[in-house]
Order: C-alpha cells, then sequence, then structure tokens
C-alpha cells in the first residue's frame, strides 16, 4: 500500500504545481494557455500513475486467483491433447536454434501427442540448408517461407496449415528450455475450455550491466502489471514461452497481421469471451540483448505497434462491450511507451516555456539556500514532485531487486529512447512505413562517429537545453536553469549508449 500511496502522492504534487502555475499566470491569456498544458500532462500522469499503482497492488493476490484457476481446469481435463511446438527463425545463428531445439525435444509429454516443427523465414540459403538437413535427423517438420510476408504473424499464420494439434506452444529461436516440464505444468489450465492461452514469464539470460537492466526492464512487466492483468482477464499474450489453443485461433481467424500480432491476438481473445492465464514461473531463457542498438530496434517495434494498437482498441466497436477496468488495461498497454517518451518530450518542451514565461521568482546566487525565502518552494516541490516520479523505476528495482545501478541504468535507458520511441510513435500515427524488422541497422562496432551520427537529435536537443538553461541561470531564474540543464544530460546518454555497447 505504501508504494501506491507513493504513486498518488507524486500525481497530487503534478496537480498542485500546475495550480501554482495557474496562479503565477495572473490572468495572462497565453501564460494561461501554457499552465493549462502543464495541467493536462499533470492529469494523463494522475491517471497512468493511479492504473500502475493499481498494478502493482493486485498483483499481490495474483498467486491465489491462479491456484483457484488451475483448479477449476484440473476438474475440466477428459483427454490428453496433442500439441505442436513451433520454433520461429530467421536469418539466426543454426548453431544457437540447434542447441536450444535440442532441449525443446527433451520435454515431457507423451511423444505420440507431441509433434515439433521449425518455421524458418530465413533468406540466406546456407542457413536454410543446415536447419532443414538438422529437421530431417531429428523428425522435425521444416517450414520455409522464401518471402517472410506480415513477418511473425505471416510465419504463425503460414504454419497453421502445416499442423491440426489441439495446442500450439510457441518459442522464438533464442529460447532456451530449462525445465522439461513446461507442458506437463501449463497444459492441464487447458481443462477450462475458455482458456485460450497460457503465458509464462519472459526473461533474459545474465549477462553485463546494460543488458541485465534491460532484462529487469521486462521484469517490472512480467512481475506486477501481468498478473494484475490477468485478474481483469486482460493478460497479455507475449508472442513466445507460451502455449495456445487451436480451436481459439481458428474462432479468431487466426494470428492479426499486426507489427505486435501477439498484443492484438490477446484482445480478440478477450473480445471472443476467452480467458487468458499467465504464470510467473520461468521456463525458458532468452538470449541477452548486449547492444544497445538491438534494444533501439526492439523499442521501435514496441512502439510502432502498440500506437497501431492504441488505436485499434479506440475505434473498436468490439471493445465497447468490455467492462471499463478491461478497456483501461488495454489503453494503458497502448498508452505505455508514449507515455515514457512522447509525454516526457512533450514535457520536456513545455518546461523550456514555463522556465522563461512563468514569472518565477529570481534567486540571487547568495539566496540560493536560504530556507527563509518561502517564495519559491511550491517550485522547489514541483520540480521535486517530478523528478521523484522519473526516479521511481529506480527505488522500486532497488527495493524488489536489490539493485541500484540497474535501476540507474533503467533510468537512462528511458531517457535515451524518447526521441527514438517518439519517432515510432508519429510514423505509427501517420501509417508510415518504418524498418521494423532487419538487423542491418544493429551497430557492428562501436565509434564515437557512428553514435554522433545515430542521434543527432537527441544532441541537437541536449545542445538547445545546455544554452537555455545557462541563459536561465544567467537570468538568476536559478532552481529552473539547473532543471533544463540535467535534462539536456539526460538526452545526451542515447549518444553515450550507443558509443558504449554499439
Amino acid at each position: 500500500m505504501l508504494i501506491v500511496f507513493a504513486f498518488l502522492l507524486i500525481s497530487a504534487t503534478s496537480i498542485a504545481f500546475s495550480a501554482y502555475l495557474m496562479f503565477m499566470a495572473h490572468g495572462n491569456a497565453e501564460l494561461m494557455v501554457l499552465a493549462g498544458l502543464f495541467l493536462a500532462i499533470s492529469l494523463i500522469s494522475v491517471v497512468f500513475n493511479f492504473t500502475i499503482g493499481m498494478f502493482y497492488y493486485n498483483s499481490f493476490f495474483y498467486s491465489k486467483y491462479q491456484k483457484k484457476i488451475l483448479a477449476a481446469s484440473l476438474k475440466g481435463m477428459q483427454s490428453t491433447p496433442s500439441v505442436a511446438v513451433v520454433l520461429l527463425a530467421y536469418n539466426e545463428d543454426p548453431g544457437i536454434i540447434k542447441t536450444n531445439y535440442a532441449e525443446l525435444l527433451k520435454m515431457d509429454y507423451p511423444k505420440s501427442k507431441l509433434h515439433f516443427f521449425l518455421s524458418d523465414d530465413s533468406t540466406k540459403t546456407e542457413i536454410s540448408e543446415q536447419l532443414k538437413e538438422f529437421c530431417s535427423r531429428n523428425r522435425i517438420s521444416y517450414i520455409h517461407r522464401k518471402k517472410n510476408t506480415n513477418f511473425k504473424a505471416g510465419a504463425l499464420n503460414n504454419f497453421l496449415k502445416h499442423s491440426k494439434d489441439d495446442l500450439i506452444a510457441i518459442f522464438d529461436y533464442d529460447e532456451y528450455l530449462k525445465d522439461k516440464n513446461f507442458l506437463k505444468d501449463l497444459i492441464p489450465y487447458f481443462g477450462d475450455k475458455s482458456v485460450s492461452f497460457v503465458q509464462t514469464q519472459k526473461r533474459y539470460s545474465k549477462g553485463s550491466l546494460f543488458s541485465d537492466s534491460v532484462d529487469l526492464f521486462d521484469a517490472f512487466f512480467f512481475h506486477f502489471i501481468q498478473p494484475a492483468r490477468a485478474i481483469n482477464n486482460t493478460a497479455i499474450f507475449a508472442g513466445s514461452c507460451g502455449i495456445i489453443r487451436r480451436s481459439a485461433l481458428d474462432r479468431i481467424g487466426g494470428f492479426p497481421n499486426n507489427v505486435i500480432e501477439d498484443t492484438f491476438f490477446s484482445f480478440e481473445s478477450d473480445i471472443h469471451n476467452y480467458r487468458g492465464v499467465f504464470t510467473e514461473k520461468i521456463y525458458a531463457i532468452g538470449k541477452p540483448i548486449t547492444k544497445f542498438s538491438a534494444l533501439v530496434k526492439q523499442q521501435i517495434r514496441y512502439n510502432y505497434g502498440d500506437n497501431q494498437f492504441l488505436s485499434y482498441v479506440v475505434r473498436s466497436k468490439k471493445a465497447k462491450k468490455l467492462p471499463f477496468a478491461s478497456k483501461l488495461d488495454y489503453i494503458s498497454h497502448g498508452f505505455g511507451l508514449n507515455y515514457l517518451s512522447v509525454m516526457l518530450l512533450l514535457f520536456t518542451v513545455l518546461s523550456i516555456f514555463v522556465v522563461f514565461y512563468i514569472p518565477f521568482v529570481k534567486i540571487p546566487p547568495q539566496d540560493l539556500f536560504n530556507l527563509k525565502m518561502l517564495n519559491y518552494k511550491l517550485e522547489l516541490l514541483g520540480l521535486f514532485g517530478f523528478t521523484i516520479s522519473l526516479l521511481f523505476p529506480v527505488i522500486l528495482t532497488k527495493i524488489y531487486f536489490k539493485s541500484l545501478k540497474k535501476g540507474l541504468m533503467i533510468f537512462l535507458l528511458n531517457f535515451s529512447l524518447v526521441i527514438i520511441r517518439t519517432k515510432a510513435a508519429v510514423y505509427a500515427l501517420f501509417n508510415k512505413n518504418i524498418d521494423l524488422w532487419s538487423r542491418s541497422t544493429i551497430m557492428p562496432d562501436k565509434t564515437l562517429t557512428q553514435s554522433i551520427r545515430l542521434t543527432k537529435l537527441e544532441l541537437s536537443f541536449s545542445s538547445v537545453l545546455f544554452i537555455l538553461g545557462a541563459f536561465a541561470i544567467y537570468k538568476s531564474i536559478i532552481y529552473g536553469g539547473i532543471f533544463l540543464i540535467w535534462y539536456g544530460f539526460m538526452y545526451v546518454s542515447a549518444t553515450i549508449l550507443f558509443y558504449k555497447y554499439g
């Protein structure tokens, strides 16, 4: 409850600061508009923080809910369903695929009910030939497409033509199975005929501070958001490390041909009155993301897809019949990365105008630490509130994952991806094509020249913030100037991460 209270306190601080800005505007129309825009962003922050706070609170009740579901499902299990295990690949290292598939073949389940598939969209002949030979030696059905139309959704829908099994277990090429009881543990949930999918927690193997922080970035979703959503029947199928009921897919019409086909499938599953189940247990570990450029590609794809999803949910007539809590869950999912990027960028730009247009108290340097001066304490309150809201992931990481360093890295990652994600959001808004899957833009080498070239927008924006921050301090707008300079350093983090991690 203390964490939820902290979320609400942060939101209240933001609202209080907005009210202060309106008071300082003294009826000036232009300044009132500026203060109103700040209030609008603050209100969005309130809704988002409240939603996240409730996710956090409800996540603690999920284990009891999950046990109930499993107990009810076991009563409905009358026979042993057939299972198709499919691994998806696209121009990946055949060695990794062979190693990971060898573990999938060891799964504990009746062999007569188990069928293995490899869906390969590789465009390189030498890779395809190696994989085809491997499949032939291990009695794996090999499926190859010459063109990867509709990307992962297209590959999965093509796979459906080759399998008639009751259930489908999906794995990505880089996922190494650690627990051979994957099917044995999860299939009992399908005794409940309303269950369309079961999703396990997805995590990456250990690596550097950077890759481990990226792993924790996802862990927040699987620890706090996914369990709470599952209670509302709005759990998200995360694309792999999960099992799907084939009849549910057929009823929905296969995987939606979208960038984030898994999220769209989850929404359609709910619309068709199915239930999604989530289990926090980790059964497989993915390959860690070691390059910042690889994370950038992932985040571009996620944010582009999330914006498509947000637009779809808002416009969907099907969504109208969903409970309010469910609609809020789906909207918050689509809006999540936008809040961490687009809204943060808008707030930064708005802060520039707030610093120079709202008549803040000008503080002579000698009075900077004079606590008797009460007339600028609300300014401090506003800056403090927003700073704490940004640092909150750091605090949570320290509390739950025992690492301050990783929390600070996550904090920097959010800032470093702001402009990158915003560009993806704009592309999605105007339905403009963007390279979402090619790995050609992942940096082969770490060079300062490349890092600067890839972050020209971030560096330009940072330069503007540094100049304006210095000018504000020169004009004795001390706290506003420090705030802008601090922001400038945060946006430079994109260049630093490209240079350090490639």
